[in-house]
């Protein structure tokens, strides 16, 4: 049966010779994947791989049966045609970070529309944004963390589940107010935070998600964020 979805890309692998396999977190069915047939095609039309990079919003008509762990796409296209986030080096790196962080994070084979909303207006907001957002992989994950289930509800928190799990975080004032604005204010808050405290406190989220969620393991992308956002 045909359905109407959108989604969020999240990654792929080749499948033979010209088709993807295609991870979409859709607004209608959560996470799915999806057989995309020949868009690694010399033949094909319009470059359609790129409807499949990180983050890239599109409209789909699906055929979706629940009782199968592989779809197929019958039709897509971007909802929102990106200007700045695939072009921009920053930008493309924190949306590299934050893309596999969500593909070691989400399961759930289910709709869920406060998640996916929250996903989209982060999206749209890292696209737009054109200055105060080198904070935003930090407050994304924090954020994410109540979606997830086990959001820190203060700074204190934090740091007492991560000493709890032997992981030595010592926030000093400026980490702390940096911490307890992202927890309470929208993306995009201006937030005094240092290089250095910026990337104490990334280890910190990652050791925080690799606490609460066992098959995390290592984050590949994380050194490249580091070097481009120093």
């Amino acid at each position: 049966m045909l359905q109407k979805t959108r989604g969020i890309a999240l990654s792929y692998i080749r499948y033979r010779e010209s088709s993807i396999i295609a991870r979409i977190y859709t607004e209608e069915f959560g996470l799915q994947s999806y057989l995309v047939n020949g868009v690694r095609s010399a033949r094909s039309k319009n470059n359609k791989i790129a409807l499949f990079q990180p983050l890239t919003l599109l409209d789909m008509v699906v055929y979706n049966k629940p009782d199968r762990d592989l779809h197929r796409l019958s039709e897509m296209k971007t909802s929102y045609p990106f200007q700045s986030l695939p072009f921009e080096v920053s930008k493309s790196t924190i949306a590299l970070f934050v893309t596999e962080m969500l593909n070691k994070v989400l399961k759930e084979e289910a709709s869920n529309p406060m998640m996916y909303r929250f996903l989209i207006d982060s999206v749209l907001f890292l696209e737009e944004a054109q200055t105060n957002y080198e904070n935003f992989h930090l407050t994304f994950l924090l954020k994410l963390s109540f979606f997830l289930g086990f959001g820190p509800e203060s700074s204190r928190e934090f740091e007492t589940q991560l000493r709890e799990n032997s992981y030595p975080f010592l926030p000093d004032v400026e980490m702390e107010t940096a911490l307890n604005i992202m927890l309470r204010q929208k993306l995009g808050t201006l937030i005094k935070l240092s290089r250095a405290g910026r990337n104490e406190l990334l280890d910190a989220l990652v050791a925080y998600y690799q606490i609460h969620i066992d098959s995390i393991g290592e984050v590949k992308s994380l050194p490249v964020l580091r070097e481009v956002l120093n």
